[in-house]
């Protein structure tokens, strides 16, 4: 996850144009989002919904699930079983990375739906990596739970995503009245509306602003 200071520039501009109505949703941990969002101040999830804040909020420290440490500690032995797999621990959840060893999908995959089931966990694959959360939360979740208080409620959602792991966002924006846009080549989504990569969703960002009195 990078920003840059035009990204930037551009979502602080839409952040004021829309009254605050602005969120950023990840399965990055909430810390890790506002670091790259840094100076901007906006609403943001992570931990794919189960950290969530609106601009000016602290964090609020979340309990992590049942099972998860254990679920940590076997997930370990696959950095030392599969050189190249990094286990990347969140406060609610943990990822398998297995981007720089793609021979090693299956294996990961199949442990971490064995560990999943074992602790009581969410399985949510996504580009590259496999991750253990928390059973309750993910993006659409947390896109209706921003939508449910002030600034955002009463207005149609748009849901902009590239990764499997958006789905659900996708989804609750579509039950809520809105749309969600896949970034990225076509493939079976809830979305209703494709952007081909990051550069066209920065130029629609634009125009969209542009519109915006």
């Amino acid at each position: 996850m990078r920003l840059g200071d035009e990204v930037k520039s551009l979502l602080g501009e839409l952040q004021d144009k829309l009254s605050g109505r602005l969120a950023l949703l990840s399965g990055r941990s909430l810390a890790d989002v506002r670091s790259h969002l840094h100076p901007l101040e906006v609403a943001a999830g992570g931990s794919h919904g189960l950290e969530l804040a609106h601009a000016s909020e602290t964090a609020v420290a979340v309990e992590p699930p049942p099972g998860l440490a254990g679920a940590i500690v076997k997930l370990k032995r696959l950095e030392l079983d599969q050189p190249g797999v990094i286990i990347e621990e969140k406060p609610g959840g943990v990822a398998v990375h297995y981007r720089q060893t793609p021979g090693a999908e299956a294996t990961c995959r199949e442990m971490a739906e064995r560990i999943a089931a074992e602790a009581g966990l969410a399985l949510q694959p996504g580009k590259m990596v496999v991750e253990l959360k928390h059973p309750a939360t993910d993006k659409g979740w947390a896109m209706k739970r921003f939508m449910e208080a002030p600034p955002f409620a009463g207005t149609i959602p748009i849901f902009i995503g590239d990764d499997l792991t958006d789905e659900d966002g996708f989804a609750s924006a579509r039950e809520l009245g809105g749309a969600g846009i896949l970034v990225g080549p076509e493939r079976p989504t809830q979305a209703l509306y494709r952007l081909d990569d990051v550069a066209s969703v920065q130029r629609w960002l634009a125009a969209a602003s542009e519109q915006l009195p």
